[in-house]
């Protein structure tokens, strides 16, 4: 039976893996009780003895916790934002090209953030295929539920008198800083990172990541976007979809699930590249299960909600 630990189990990344696992009997889940969860002894323990280790946890955390794994045998899924960038760490979107196999090979595994998830889809294979340059100049709209500021934030928009500034949606990331870009920039490829504009709004889960295209940047043609898409991009986690249901597209509508749909929109001079997922799902904790999933050389969408 695989031993598993979660460290950060009661963060909300955590408490989704921790719902999906719980329910598979070739896993055994390692939980620390309450009053031990932040000792560094029993978590040191635990994660020693873990076949599968993920860490939820701030950065500095996960660093510390990879520090105290002083065995060669146990696997670690990190879903900060510590080693997106690392050398050593394999970045685990699997439908990247190749990506599975080195996820499968790996001993640490580094999630994707939400965000950067739903610009990579759509953007790396764009530059890999050569249908745009690594210096095109590239904007990024992304809409998220607010459940992906963590738990502090779940509580501001949940609380019964709560500013009244939440009930519109809120741009932030304004100092084109946000901790997404470096992973966009280099896994992309890309000579520089996009401009970045993220917006929470009033809705738990979803996300909505837009980036659009002018025909003179595009090395060839909407058509030949589409086809590498619907190549790439046939299931089981990720799928192309063709049309767009509807003159909408809400951010949510794939909201409880671990799945990502791509399409494209707009027209032959203006394009829309839009890729909409949950992002406590292939943004999180879906993605992490679909890489222990490799890692232990399972079906990959067990225990997922797609």
């Amino acid at each position: 039976m695989t031993e598993v630990f979660i460290d950060g189990s009661a963060g909300t990344t955590g408490l989704r893996i921790w719902e999906r696992l719980s329910a598979r009997p070739e896993l055994r889940l390692i939980r620390l009780p309450e009053e031990r969860r932040k000792d560094p002894a029993a978590r040191r323990e635990a994660l020693n003895e873990a076949d599968v280790a993920f860490l939820c946890l701030p950065d500095a955390a996960a660093a510390e916790a990879v520090s105290m794994i002083e065995n060669d045998r146990t696997a670690v899924i990190d879903t900060s934002t510590a080693h997106r960038t690392a050398e050593g760490w394999t970045y685990g979107f699997a439908e990247l090209a190749g990506q599975r196999e080195k996820i499968a090979a790996a001993k640490r595994v580094a999630n994707p953030g939400c965000h950067a998830s739903g610009f990579i889809v759509l953007v790396e294979p764009l530059v890999r295929a050569g249908l745009i340059a690594p210096d095109t100049a590239l904007t990024c709209f992304s809409l998220t539920g607010y459940s992906g500021g963590g738990k502090s934030m779940i509580a501001d928009y949940e609380a019964p008198a709560r500013d009244a500034a939440l009930d519109s949606p809120r741009q932030y990331g304004l100092t084109q800083n946000h901790k997404h870009l470096p992973e966009m920039e280099k896994i992309c490829g890309l000579a520089a990172a996009p401009v970045f504009c993220p917006v929470v709004a009033d809705f738990y889960s979803g996300m909505e990541v837009t980036v659009p295209l002018f025909k003179k940047d595009l090395r060839g043609s909407v058509g030949d976007i589409r086809a590498l898409y619907a190549e790439l991009y046939a299931g089981p986690a990720v799928r192309y979809v063709p049309e767009i249901d509807g003159a909408m597209l809400p951010a949510n509508r794939l909201s409880g699930r671990d799945s990502m749909e791509i399409t494209v929109a707009g027209n032959d001079e203006r394009i829309l590249l839009i890729s909409t997922f949950d992002n406590l799902g292939k943004g999180a904790s879906g993605a992490a299960i679909q890489n222990m999933n490799l890692l232990l050389g399972l079906d990959e969408t067990a225990g997922l909600v797609l």
